[in-house]
């Protein structure tokens, strides 16, 4: 089977039933670089049959330097058109991306193991979101103020670094790279080692939409190439998503060239169930905080206090509705959970479960490798998605970010008990709270420390709201009008129209 894309070509070999990359997966200058470093490829693995789909090599000094250089002539470029102009080529590239939907969705798929109608709506969240920002580009002129004849207005920062995660692989492409282009800016983008396929998808697209060679370029790598990319002093900003300790030394490379840094790091967010909710629709959203893209999505809601009068139904519930999840290949439409991202992460995940079982959690259902019944994904990373109860505050389970399907479930009698319980964490993505009394949410969502609370629902994040963390989970924000302010910097201009006034 060949899925053939731009100048990338994958295809499943017919008698190993691997899948295979023809192509080097590096794009600057609008080409496809090699890099020269072939021995210390690593091989990137399909999650769903556990075959090599890959080997990715990782780009040295010479491919990171080269690769800015080629992002900086670009952006000297991009830079001088009008707003209209860079509207024009990032509403193309918005247009050809929902054209070839499927076809980017399923090698999402193929790359990370999320089911393919999860697939299908990032690639939407995707084009939406550089629509979004072409919109916005032709807006972005300055300011008259009062004082004199004084002016100012927002200016690219240059070349700006993105560094993804592998759960949303394309759709982070995306969320960088759009605010960046809209601004003014080329970037240089490196998914992560696990899932590095489709970012080459987008570089593809944007330059088949009109974009000048190397506005976006795509580098290969693990740490070192991060770190490459962090220390070059022709990088003026760098954007990461991952986990706390990456993130801690992302800012600290970044800080000593003084670049600008946005970081959306990890999450342990609570979702606070009342007792006068909608209790189906505040079931709806505990699976909907917990489960998607197989648990491995950094604002999830993983843990839902649950107001005790409502405990003992609203748990068998979730328990009925986690054991109808169908778990299998993600490549069928009527599957609803795939595959982990790798052997060792789901071996993790199972880690955190037995410790949880040890420190007296109850396993209510799932927590077990799953193997599904189609032979060829025998070697799938697979885990049946888990309900936990008996939970505390002070269990591992509880306090650290698991990054797999498994839900802690809490009993919680008042308002001010939860909420203090619920703040009691290092981070502060996401937070949710279900309930009928509007002014309960408004104030417990006033109360919750976090970038982002959801009333009555969970996990809704269009491309015109805001998203990003407090305390540990980050800062700055992805997405909205105020995204702007993270890839632009302000230039005032005061222009006297009198004399020079001198005090000497």
């Amino acid at each position: 089977v060949a899925l053939a894309y731009s100048f990338m070509i994958i295809y499943r070999n017919v008698s190993t039933g691997n899948l295979v990359v023809k192509e080097p997966l590096n794009f600057w200058g609008g080409a496809r670089v090699k890099s020269k470093d072939t021995k210390n490829s690593e091989p990137v693995y399909e999650p769903a049959t556990g075959r090599v789909l890959c080997d990715m090599i990782p780009c040295g000094e010479e491919e990171v330097d080269q690769a800015i250089k080629s992002a900086h002539s670009a952006f000297l470029k991009w830079s001088k058109l009008a707003g209209m102009e860079r509207a024009r080529i990032m509403l193309e590239a918005a247009r050809i991306i929902r054209e070839r939907r499927s076809e980017i969705a399923r090698l999402e798929v193929i790359n990370n193991g999320k089911c393919i109608t999860e697939a299908e709506v990032d690639i939407d969240v995707a084009w939406q979101c550089i629509e979004y920002f072409a919109g916005i580009a032709p807006t972005l002129a300055g300011n008259l103020h009062v004082y004199s004849f004084t002016y100012s207005g927002q200016e690219p920062l240059g070349v700006c670094v993105g560094i993804g995660a592998w759960n949303y692989p394309f759709q982070i492409a995306a969320w960088k790279s759009a605010p960046a282009l809209a601004c003014g800016n080329a970037m240089v983008f490196k998914p992560s080692p696990m899932t590095p396929v489709t970012a080459v998808i987008l570089a593809e697209i944007y330059k088949e939409a009109g974009a000048p060679d190397g506005l976006f370029n795509v580098v290969q790598g693990a740490a070192e190439t991060g770190t490459l990319l962090c220390h070059h002093p022709m990088v003026a900003k760098v954007s990461f998503t991952g986990s706390v300790p990456t993130g801690k030394k992302v800012m600290e490379m970044s800080a000593k060239g003084v670049k600008q840094v946005t970081l959306e790091l990890g999450g342990k967010s609570p979702l606070i169930i009342f007792k006068d909710c909608e209790l189906e629709n505040a079931i709806k959203g505990a699976l909907m905080a917990n489960f998607l893209t197989q648990g491995e999505v950094c604002c999830n809601g993983t843990r839902v206090f649950v107001q005790r009068e409502i405990m003992k139904p609203f748990v068998e519930e979730v328990v009925k509705k986690t054991k109808a999840i169908s778990v299998g290949d993600p490549l069928l439409e009527g599957t609803r959970m795939g595959a982990l991202i790798s052997k060792p992460h789901m071996e993790k995940v199972l880690g955190f479960i037995n410790q949880a079982k040890q420190q007296g959690a109850k396993v209510l259902c799932g927590g077990e490798p799953y193997v599904p019944s189609n032979p060829k994904l025998k070697g799938g990373y697979f885990l049946s998605p888990c309900v936990l109860d008996n939970c505390r505050d002070d269990m591992t389970c509880v306090k650290e970010e698991i990054f797999g399907p498994v839900m802690s479930v809490l009993p919680f009698d008042t308002e001010e008990e939860v909420v203090q319980r619920a703040n009691n964490t290092t981070f502060g993505l996401a937070s949710g709270v279900f309930t009928r009394d509007i002014a309960r949410a408004h104030r417990v969502a006033e109360n919750l420390q976090a970038g982002t609370c959801f009333i009555n629902n969970y996990n809704v994040s269009p491309v015109e709201v805001p998203f990003g963390g407090y305390k540990m989970s980050g800062f700055g924000r992805e997405n909205g009008m105020v995204t702007i302010e993270y890839y632009s910097q302000l230039k005032t201009v005061v222009v006297e129209m009198g004399d020079v006034e001198c005090h000497f």
